[in-house]
């Protein structure tokens, strides 16, 4: 029976710890996506795939580098204008603004062919295979 009301005493606190926990997180809940810059890397036989999610960057915002096996992609984001009100109310502010970066290693990239395009917030950047030995510095232009 004690054992019974104590583990009810202990779902009772747990629940509402979960509560303030979670409390007046819709409007909390700062999203770090594009400061992650967020990624998925695929590989092939013949190539890696990295793509990019860079929503509301320009392309001319955008720098590609690969140089020592490593792909350096930076991106940078204006702020945004003051959307408060005369009084300075502003329910929530969650865009990011600034300049993010991101690497990634990659062995045996052929830099001669390494392609990329920027599409509906998406930067894809591909870079083929090749032997190893091969010099591997190299800018890449954004289609």
């Amino acid at each position: 029976m004690a054992n019974d009301i104590s583990n009810r005493f202990n779902d009772l606190a747990n629940s509402g710890e979960e509560f303030f926990k979670n409390f007046g997180r819709p409007f909390l809940n700062f999203s770090d996506s594009f400061k992650e810059l967020r990624s998925d890397v695929n590989e092939t036989d013949t190539d890696y795939t990295v793509a990019i999610d860079v929503p509301g960057v320009d392309k001319k915002d955008i720098s590609i580098d690969f140089k020592d096996n490593t792909l350096t992609v930076s991106a940078k984001r204006e702020s945004f204008a003051d959307r408060s009100d005369k009084e300075g109310n502003l329910i929530a502010n969650e865009r990011s603004y600034g300049r993010f970066t991101r690497q990634y290693n990659f062995p045996d990239v052929d830099h001669e062919k390494i392609g990329a395009k920027y599409e509906d917030g998406v930067l894809t950047v591909t870079l083929p295979k090749t032997s190893a030995g091969q010099s591997n510095t190299h800018r890449i232009e954004i289609d």
